[in-house]
């Protein structure tokens, strides 16, 4: 009898991540305990108008996993259930804040089921602490110039400071 391979589990995290909150990392890291390999996948919305680009976004959660050995950063601009089987993967992470979350969330993981039933969709609840928190609250702090040092990693916090500072030197007087 031969020895087999234990197939190897491999989730995708996907979202803009513009920018990645603590409410991410608190899923990135419970999330990479379950799986033996995360996927942590930049989604390139060209219907967006995001404040970091792809590049930079994925550079940012490249330093704030670091510490993270089995999560990989990447990017994709394609069909979720399509980037999915390019990675031999077959989870989905979602997280979810809050109620209005989840009827959005069932939605998509509906819609990938309907296009791949090999695809299965886990949400997490957020920590309740991060239930509040979007990236578009904390551009929105970090463009008034406010403090978003418990909101986002500090290589985050940091960028966004030199973002907002590069736009208002650019902006004419």
């Amino acid at each position: 009898m031969k020895d087999h391979e234990p197939t190897r589990r491999i989730a995708v995290y996907p979202g803009s991540f513009d920018p990645v909150t603590l409410g991410h990392m608190d899923i990135i890291r419970r999330a990479a305990k379950q799986f033996d390999k995360l996927i942590v996948a930049v989604l390139n919305n060209t219907s967006k108008n995001p404040l970091f680009t792809v590049e930079e976004r994925t550079a940012l959660l490249r330093a704030v996993t670091a510490d993270l050995p089995n999560v990989e950063i990447d990017s994709f601009r394609d069909l979720l259930v399509r980037y999915m089987k390019s990675r031999n993967a077959d989870v989905i992470i979602r997280g979810i804040r809050s109620v209005s979350d989840f009827e959005y969330e069932l939605q998509l993981a509906s819609t990938n089921h309907q296009l791949d039933s090999s695809i299965e969709t886990i949400f997490m609840m957020t920590n309740p602490k991060f239930s509040y928190l979007s990236s578009s609250i904390v551009k929105e702090i970090a463009m008034f110039g406010g403090n978003v040092g418990e909101l986002v990693p500090s290589e985050v916090e940091t960028a966004l400071r030199e973002k907002f500072a590069a736009r208002q030197a650019d902006r004419p007087r």
